[in-house]
Protein backbone atom coordinates (compact mmCIF):
# COMPACT_ATOMS: atom_id res chain seq x y z
CA UNK A 1 0.00 0.00 0.00
CA UNK A 2 1.28 3.68 -0.86
CA UNK A 3 1.86 6.12 1.45
CA UNK A 4 -0.96 8.56 2.38
CA UNK A 5 -0.84 12.03 1.17
CA UNK A 6 -1.38 14.56 4.01
CA UNK A 7 -1.67 18.63 2.96
CA UNK A 8 -1.10 20.38 6.26
CA UNK A 9 -1.53 24.72 6.27
CA UNK A 10 1.60 26.73 6.41
CA UNK A 11 0.79 29.33 8.78
CA UNK A 12 1.95 29.41 12.34
CA UNK A 13 -1.60 28.09 13.86
CA UNK A 14 -0.62 24.79 12.23
CA UNK A 15 2.66 24.38 13.69
CA UNK A 16 1.50 22.36 16.81
CA UNK A 17 -0.26 19.90 14.50
CA UNK A 18 2.91 19.66 12.43
CA UNK A 19 5.44 19.43 15.50
CA UNK A 20 3.06 16.35 16.47
CA UNK A 21 3.19 14.92 13.08
CA UNK A 22 6.87 15.07 12.62
CA UNK A 23 7.64 14.08 16.34
CA UNK A 24 5.84 10.66 15.30
CA UNK A 25 8.28 8.17 13.27
CA UNK A 26 5.35 5.51 13.22
CA UNK A 27 3.13 7.77 11.66
CA UNK A 28 6.16 9.50 9.56
CA UNK A 29 6.48 6.03 7.62
CA UNK A 30 3.17 6.48 6.65
CA UNK A 31 2.93 9.33 4.71
CA UNK A 32 3.86 11.95 2.16
CA UNK A 33 4.02 15.50 3.79
CA UNK A 34 3.44 18.88 1.87
CA UNK A 35 2.96 22.26 3.68
CA UNK A 36 0.55 24.53 1.77
CA UNK A 37 -2.16 27.81 1.98
CA UNK A 38 -5.18 26.74 2.72
CA UNK A 39 -6.62 27.43 -0.44
CA UNK A 40 -4.42 25.02 -1.83
CA UNK A 41 -4.50 22.22 0.60
CA UNK A 42 -8.37 22.25 -0.05
CA UNK A 43 -7.48 22.19 -4.02
CA UNK A 44 -5.04 19.07 -3.29
CA UNK A 45 -8.08 16.91 -1.25
CA UNK A 46 -10.84 17.72 -3.65
CA UNK A 47 -9.30 16.80 -6.70
CA UNK A 48 -7.13 13.80 -4.91
CA UNK A 49 -3.99 15.34 -5.42
CA UNK A 50 -3.67 14.78 -1.33
CA UNK A 51 -5.57 11.87 0.58
CA UNK A 52 -5.82 14.02 3.95
CA UNK A 53 -5.55 18.01 4.51
CA UNK A 54 -6.95 20.55 7.31
CA UNK A 55 -8.76 22.40 4.67
CA UNK A 56 -10.90 25.52 4.76
CA UNK A 57 -14.48 24.59 5.84
CA UNK A 58 -16.09 26.40 3.25
CA UNK A 59 -14.52 23.70 0.84
CA UNK A 60 -16.69 20.66 2.66
CA UNK A 61 -19.17 22.64 0.33
CA UNK A 62 -17.69 21.36 -2.93
CA UNK A 63 -16.89 18.11 -1.90
CA UNK A 64 -18.68 14.96 -2.70
CA UNK A 65 -17.88 12.66 -0.33
CA UNK A 66 -15.65 13.58 2.92
CA UNK A 67 -14.61 12.47 5.91
CA UNK A 68 -13.36 14.65 9.15
CA UNK A 69 -10.97 12.00 10.59
CA UNK A 70 -9.67 13.96 13.70
CA UNK A 71 -10.64 15.05 16.79
CA UNK A 72 -8.87 18.67 16.21
CA UNK A 73 -9.39 21.17 14.08
CA UNK A 74 -8.36 25.38 14.22
CA UNK A 75 -10.40 27.00 15.88
CA UNK A 76 -11.59 29.65 18.10
CA UNK A 77 -14.18 30.40 21.20
CA UNK A 78 -14.28 34.40 20.31
CA UNK A 79 -11.28 36.38 18.59
CA UNK A 80 -8.64 34.71 17.19
CA UNK A 81 -6.30 36.96 16.17
CA UNK A 82 -5.63 36.04 12.72
CA UNK A 83 -9.09 36.72 10.92
CA UNK A 84 -10.05 39.84 10.05
CA UNK A 85 -11.67 42.79 8.49
CA UNK A 86 -9.43 45.52 7.86
CA UNK A 87 -10.89 48.96 7.47
CA UNK A 88 -10.14 52.51 6.40
CA UNK A 89 -13.74 53.34 7.28
CA UNK A 90 -16.55 52.14 10.40
CA UNK A 91 -18.33 49.06 9.29
CA UNK A 92 -21.49 51.15 9.01
CA UNK A 93 -20.11 53.20 6.06
CA UNK A 94 -17.74 50.31 3.94
CA UNK A 95 -19.45 50.18 0.20
CA UNK A 96 -16.94 47.62 -0.99
CA UNK A 97 -14.49 44.58 0.53
CA UNK A 98 -11.66 42.76 -1.29
CA UNK A 99 -10.90 39.02 -0.41
CA UNK A 100 -8.31 37.43 0.63
CA UNK A 101 -7.41 35.00 -2.47
CA UNK A 102 -5.95 32.43 0.15
CA UNK A 103 -9.06 31.47 2.35
CA UNK A 104 -12.81 30.67 0.91
CA UNK A 105 -13.76 30.10 4.47
CA UNK A 106 -12.76 33.30 5.77
CA UNK A 107 -14.07 35.33 2.83
CA UNK A 108 -16.98 34.03 3.05
CA UNK A 109 -17.53 34.03 7.03
CA UNK A 110 -16.37 38.21 6.22
CA UNK A 111 -19.14 37.71 3.48
CA UNK A 112 -21.65 36.47 6.26
CA UNK A 113 -21.60 38.52 9.09
CA UNK A 114 -21.81 41.46 6.76
CA UNK A 115 -24.99 40.09 5.64
CA UNK A 116 -26.58 38.93 8.80
CA UNK A 117 -24.88 40.71 11.46
CA UNK A 118 -23.93 44.18 10.36
CA UNK A 119 -27.11 43.90 7.92
CA UNK A 120 -24.77 45.33 4.75
CA UNK A 121 -24.75 44.82 1.38
CA UNK A 122 -21.41 45.69 -0.09
CA UNK A 123 -19.75 45.11 -3.63
CA UNK A 124 -16.65 42.59 -3.06
CA UNK A 125 -13.36 42.02 -5.15
CA UNK A 126 -10.62 40.22 -5.32
CA UNK A 127 -8.29 42.54 -6.31
CA UNK A 128 -8.40 46.51 -6.52
CA UNK A 129 -9.07 49.13 -4.28
CA UNK A 130 -11.70 49.04 -1.74
CA UNK A 131 -13.23 50.42 1.45
CA UNK A 132 -12.12 47.06 3.74
CA UNK A 133 -10.32 44.13 2.80
CA UNK A 134 -10.25 40.62 4.63
CA UNK A 135 -6.83 39.19 5.81
CA UNK A 136 -6.02 36.28 7.53
CA UNK A 137 -3.18 34.04 8.77
CA UNK A 138 0.57 35.44 9.10
CA UNK A 139 0.26 38.23 7.12
CA UNK A 140 -2.05 39.75 10.04
CA UNK A 141 0.38 39.93 13.04
CA UNK A 142 1.76 43.35 13.96
CA UNK A 143 -0.81 44.67 11.60
CA UNK A 144 -3.79 46.03 13.80
CA UNK A 145 -2.00 48.85 14.58
CA UNK A 146 -1.36 49.80 10.63
CA UNK A 147 -5.17 50.52 10.21
CA UNK A 148 -8.09 52.10 11.94
CA UNK A 149 -10.47 49.89 12.05
CA UNK A 150 -10.27 46.13 12.75
CA UNK A 151 -12.64 43.27 13.23
CA UNK A 152 -11.82 40.16 14.21
CA UNK A 153 -14.10 37.56 12.78
CA UNK A 154 -14.25 34.78 15.44
CA UNK A 155 -15.35 37.62 17.81
CA UNK A 156 -17.96 39.22 15.87
CA UNK A 157 -19.57 35.58 14.92
CA UNK A 158 -19.54 34.60 18.67
CA UNK A 159 -21.42 38.05 19.19
CA UNK A 160 -23.65 36.68 16.20
CA UNK A 161 -24.41 32.81 17.09
CA UNK A 162 -23.25 32.53 20.52
CA UNK A 163 -20.71 29.54 18.81
CA UNK A 164 -17.04 29.25 18.55
CA UNK A 165 -15.92 28.65 15.50
CA UNK A 166 -13.83 26.05 13.44
CA UNK A 167 -11.79 27.79 10.64
CA UNK A 168 -9.97 24.46 9.27
CA UNK A 169 -10.76 20.65 9.88
CA UNK A 170 -8.49 17.36 8.99
CA UNK A 171 -10.46 16.09 6.22
CA UNK A 172 -10.07 12.91 4.36
CA UNK A 173 -11.36 12.15 0.61
CA UNK A 174 -12.20 8.51 1.36
CA UNK A 175 -12.22 6.26 3.65
CA UNK A 176 -8.91 5.83 6.36
CA UNK A 177 -7.57 2.62 7.96
CA UNK A 178 -9.24 2.88 11.44
CA UNK A 179 -5.24 2.40 12.77
CA UNK A 180 -4.04 5.18 10.45
CA UNK A 181 -6.89 7.78 12.24
CA UNK A 182 -5.81 5.98 15.33
CA UNK A 183 -1.86 7.46 14.73
CA UNK A 184 -3.20 10.46 13.22
CA UNK A 185 -4.90 11.46 16.21
CA UNK A 186 -2.34 10.57 18.48
CA UNK A 187 0.28 12.92 16.83
CA UNK A 188 -1.70 15.49 16.44
CA UNK A 189 -2.98 15.31 20.41
CA UNK A 190 0.50 15.26 21.22
CA UNK A 191 1.44 18.41 19.19
CA UNK A 192 -1.22 20.53 20.27
CA UNK A 193 -0.97 19.73 23.90
CA UNK A 194 2.51 21.84 24.21
CA UNK A 195 2.40 24.43 21.28
CA UNK A 196 4.65 26.74 22.83
CA UNK A 197 7.46 24.44 22.07
CA UNK A 198 6.96 25.94 18.40
CA UNK A 199 7.76 29.53 18.93
CA UNK A 200 11.52 29.73 19.44
CA UNK A 201 12.88 31.07 16.43
CA UNK A 202 9.54 32.66 14.46
CA UNK A 203 9.65 36.20 13.20
CA UNK A 204 9.29 38.58 15.61
CA UNK A 205 6.09 41.30 15.27
CA UNK A 206 5.14 44.15 16.72
CA UNK A 207 2.75 43.65 19.18
CA UNK A 208 1.93 40.32 18.60
CA UNK A 209 2.71 37.91 21.15
CA UNK A 210 2.96 33.95 20.22
CA UNK A 211 2.15 32.87 23.26
CA UNK A 212 -0.91 34.26 24.03
CA UNK A 213 -1.96 33.70 20.09
CA UNK A 214 -1.02 29.73 20.19
CA UNK A 215 -2.58 29.18 24.23
CA UNK A 216 -5.71 31.80 24.70
CA UNK A 217 -7.17 32.46 21.00
CA UNK A 218 -6.39 29.48 19.17
CA UNK A 219 -8.98 26.68 20.33
CA UNK A 220 -7.58 23.34 18.64
CA UNK A 221 -10.41 20.93 19.99
CA UNK A 222 -13.24 19.99 17.55
CA UNK A 223 -16.36 19.70 19.88
CA UNK A 224 -19.77 19.49 19.59
CA UNK A 225 -20.21 23.11 19.55
CA UNK A 226 -17.80 23.66 17.09
CA UNK A 227 -19.74 21.00 14.33
CA UNK A 228 -22.61 23.00 15.09
CA UNK A 229 -20.67 25.91 14.09
CA UNK A 230 -19.55 24.43 10.66
CA UNK A 231 -23.39 23.26 9.96
CA UNK A 232 -24.64 27.05 10.84
CA UNK A 233 -21.86 28.64 8.79
CA UNK A 234 -22.27 25.95 6.05
CA UNK A 235 -26.08 26.56 5.82
CA UNK A 236 -25.53 30.64 5.92
CA UNK A 237 -22.79 29.91 3.47
CA UNK A 238 -25.07 28.74 0.89
CA UNK A 239 -27.02 31.86 0.54
CA UNK A 240 -23.56 33.68 -0.78
CA UNK A 241 -23.88 34.79 -4.33
CA UNK A 242 -21.04 32.92 -6.03
CA UNK A 243 -17.78 34.76 -6.67
CA UNK A 244 -14.93 34.13 -9.14
CA UNK A 245 -12.32 32.71 -6.49
CA UNK A 246 -9.23 31.17 -7.62
CA UNK A 247 -8.94 27.74 -6.03
CA UNK A 248 -11.40 26.01 -4.49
Amino acid sequence: MGKIKVSAVSYTNTLPFLQGIKASQKLLEQIDLSVDVPAECARKVIHHEADLGIIPVAALSRMSEYHIVTDFCIGSDGPVDSVFIFSCKPIEEIESLRLDYQSRTSNGLARILLKHYWKREVSVTMEGEADAYVLIGDRTFGQKETVPYVYDLGEIWKQFTGLPFAYAVWVSNKKLSEDFVHDFNAALKDGVSHPKDVIPGLKVYPNFDYEEYLTAYLDFNLDDDKREAISKYLELYKGLEEIDFKGV
